[in-house]
């Protein structure tokens, strides 16, 4: 397990750096009826421009406010000095509790996969390399606790290829024959390199899930100063029978200083549990 645990001290100075409009709006665990969630793909050291986008990435998540984040393209390279990127944005955050996985086994100089940060109780983790194995793909399974009970939020990264359609369908055929079949309501986010029309994704549409951003509601997902063309690739599927999405949008979409976070645009989201 990969897992970073703050003491006290540490809780509270990072705390105590947020703003206090963030702080004040904050329900108390037991009165909580929303869950907030947020993806983003970090884009790991692209660019050579990492510390600069670190505190892009901080400032876009922190204004999110989401009690589970997902990450994906995080970096861990000891060759080269770094540590593990979602370890860093959650110390950054003030986050308790990150989890990573890679298909790299634990302990290898340099890993590279998704991550799940949360300030919600942790119950258990999970975590899985995706059929097909030669495409390198994974995905974690955090089972947290909000004010309403145990919700499962995953994780995941699927195949690029534009022409993978069938690989991504394989992916989350094996993704969603893994879940646990005790009826925990379900989260699943991430970059999933493919629209919601892609007949890859088929299998995370109604009715079973709902996307927080339907078709037409944003722009783009990929960034196009950074030479991608506009499609939203990024996604937050909630199953429908457990939440309803209050608010969802974009975030981390205007560059600091002539610099973005990523690649990527973010996406945030407020699901109200039924």
């Amino acid at each position: 397990m990969h897992k970073v645990r703050l003491d006290r001290r540490a809780i509270l100075t990072a705390m105590a750096s947020l703003p206090l409009a963030a702080c004040a709006h904050r329900p108390q665990l037991g009165t909580r009826s929303r869950i907030g969630v947020a993806t983003f793909n970090i884009w790991h050291n692209a660019g050579g421009h990492w510390p600069a986008r670190r505190a892009l990435l901080a400032d876009a998540l922190r204004a999110a406010d989401a009690d589970v984040i997902a990450l994906q393209e995080v970096l861990e390279d000891a060759g080269r000095g770094l540590p593990n990127q979602a370890a860093t944005i959650a110390r950054d955050l003030g986050y308790p509790d990150v989890h990573f996985v890679a298909p790299e086994a634990e302990g290898s100089p340099k890993r590279y996969g998704n991550a799940i940060l949360t300030r919600l109780p942790v119950i258990e983790v999970a975590r899985r390399k995706l059929e097909p194995l030669s495409d390198y793909r994974t995905a974690i399974r955090v089972r947290v606790q909000d004010g309403h009970g145990p919700v499962d939020v995953v994780a995941t990264h699927l195949a690029w290829q534009p022409g993978a359609a069938a690989v991504r369908a394989e992916q989350l055929a094996d993704l969603l024959a893994w879940l646990p079949t005790d009826r925990t309501p379900l989260i699943v986010m991430g970059d999933f390199n493919a629209p919601l029309d892609d007949p890859g994704l088929t299998a995370m549409g109604p009715p079973r899930f709902t996307s927080a951003l339907p078709a037409g509601a944003a722009a783009t997902t990929l960034n196009p100063a950074r030479g991608h063309a506009p499609r939203v690739i990024d996604h937050i599927f909630a199953e429908t029978a457990a939440f309803a999405v209050a608010d969802a949008h974009v975030i981390g979409d205007q560059p600091v200083a002539g610099e973005y976070p990523s690649d990527h645009f973010g996406v945030a989201a407020r699901l109200t549990r039924r």
